[in-house]
């Protein structure tokens, strides 16, 4: 009888033993799953990069380009930002453009191609969205044809100033609630829309309005007219900024109608700061935009030095939020060309992204590995360690329709008959309440830029719109990275 039991007991035994080693084997490996850079194949997950004027070798040469593609597929990104609008000029053949009398040349590639257009059969080729980027908005050097030709159109300080300190040098910028300008920026944008067999489009942190900006005539009398009030000399005063931003966001809705009455499977993407710097110094306010459904995706800029800074403000509660209505991505910086980021700093960055369950998006492809033929083995097997399967990404786009689109050949014009209440606005986003923003920005005007005879001009990266660091730079160096 034992003798009958005793290999019983023993296939017993043994079974009970291979059942918890395969229970250890799988949760060990259901754990480094989880902490290591790898998503499932069938996961889908924004894996986009920036094309800059700085890559302009690379927007312009057929074989640069169709090379530069390859290696982002081959590398499973699935997302293209090109810039199209850049220094008051369009980087694509633009009637637009050439009608207001801002750009006496015609954009083409050094093989006499156009550009934009063939990016974009290249990128579809691998099945990647290209959403052509408008980088500098209503941002523009003051010696463009732009500035200089519709000096109506800007806007300034209440010391009359019209011009800010930015990584792009000195620039002045559009008045975004003139009827001229916003028509202009509009028919730009509707002509890559019906031009190109494009994604959707995307503005970034210069769809803006500084937030010591907007006392231009035409302003001011709006303000006066639909408040009864001047315009306060505190320019953060709370009701003022809530005015202007309120007409910024009148711009995003109209601009949002305006692309999904052409075309409503188009995405329109923002890529701003983060919602505190947003709204605060530009006046961006994001979370609004996104809970009217007035855009289709969101990349926030979080180009921060510290790691644990980096960590805060990716997990703030207002990116949860959007997340959960809209596609949701995190800018990291690559580098500049006279300064890369160390890859294994991107890549902690990138894993910190992942974990949050968000999209990632690199500033920009210049500086991912071209910039150091050194290190350029070692940074693209990064990318690709971070990558290692394809990952689809599939054009989604609110499933709210607009309704009374706007005409942008005739868009809007502020009347008395829909004033927007300054004191009390329909469903206000308070970033010193709704938010809870960590670390608003001080309104000290004198913050911005530092000019004295010993000292070269510095940038203050909490409120410079264009600073891709998140640290004090001097301007000599940025200005290196001008387009």
């Amino acid at each position: 009888m034992i003798s009958f039991l005793f290999p019983q007991w023993l296939s017993l035994r043994v079974l009970k033993l291979l059942s918890l080693f395969f229970a250890s084997y799988f949760s060990i490996l259901l754990i480094s799953v989880w902490n290591a850079p790898v998503l499932s194949q069938n996961t889908p997950e924004m894996r986009a990069v920036w094309l800059t004027t700085s890559d302009t070798d690379i927007l312009l040469d057929r074989p640069k380009m169709k090379e530069a593609i390859a290696n982002l597929a081959s590398l499973h990104f699935n997302t293209i930002y090109p810039v199209v609008w850049n220094s008051g000029y369009a980087l694509y053949p633009s009637k637009v453009a050439q009608d207001a009398k801002i750009q006496p040349f015609v954009h083409k590639g050094l093989q006499g191609q156009e550009p934009l257009k063939e990016l974009i059969e290249e990128a579809h080729r691998y099945k990647m969205l290209v959403l052509p980027w408008f980088e500098f908005g209503f941002m523009a050097p003051p010696t463009s044809e732009l500035a200089l030709k519709h000096p109506n159109w800007l806007t300034q300080a209440q010391d009359g100033t019209q011009t800010t300190y930015s990584a792009a040098g000195e620039v002045v910028w559009l008045n975004p609630f003139h009827p001229e300008v916003q028509k202009f920026i509009t028919a730009l944008v509707m002509e890559v829309v019906n031009s190109y067999d494009i994604d959707g489009i995307q503005f970034d942190d210069h769809l803006c309005l500084p937030v010591k900006l907007g006392y231009d005539a035409y302003t001011t009398n709006l303000y006066k007219q639909e408040t009864g009030l001047e315009p306060p000399k505190n320019y953060k005063d709370a009701n003022w900024m809530r005015w202007r931003a309120n007409k910024l966001t009148e711009f995003v809705a109209q601009l949002n109608q305006t692309i999904k009455a052409q075309n409503p499977n188009k995405i329109l993407s923002i890529s701003p700061n983060p919602y505190h710097t947003a709204y605060n110094s530009f006046l961006q306010d994001w979370l609004d935009w996104v809970r009217k459904d007035l855009i289709d995706e969101l990349i926030i800029q979080v180009y921060r030095s510290d790691f644990a800074v980096f960590q805060r403000e990716i997990s703030h509660p207002e990116i949860k939020e959007a997340k959960g209505k809209i596609p949701v991505g995190i800018g990291i910086l690559t580098g500049l060309p006279n300064r890369l980021t160390p890859i294994d700093f991107v890549r902690e960055k990138a894993l910190a992204v992942r974990q949050e369950r968000l999209g990632i998006a690199f500033f920009f492809y210049g500086s991912m590995w071209n910039t150091n033929p050194e290190l350029r083995n070692e940074r693209k097997s990064t990318f690709q360690s971070l990558f290692p399967y394809q990952s689809r990404r599939i054009a989604k786009v609110n499933p709210i329709k607009p309704t009374n689109p706007v005409n942008p050949v005739n868009p809007v014009k502020p009347t008395n008959s829909n004033p927007i209440n300054a004191t009390k606005p329909t469903n206000p986003i308070n970033p010193s309440n709704a938010v809870t923003p960590t670390n608003p920005v001080t309104p000290n005007p004198t913050n911005t830029v530092t000019v004295t005879p010993n000292n070269p001009i510095i940038i203050d990266s909490s409120i410079d719109p264009t600073n891709v660091t998140g640290e004090p730079i001097l301007i000599n160096e940025l200005l290196q990275f001008t387009p």
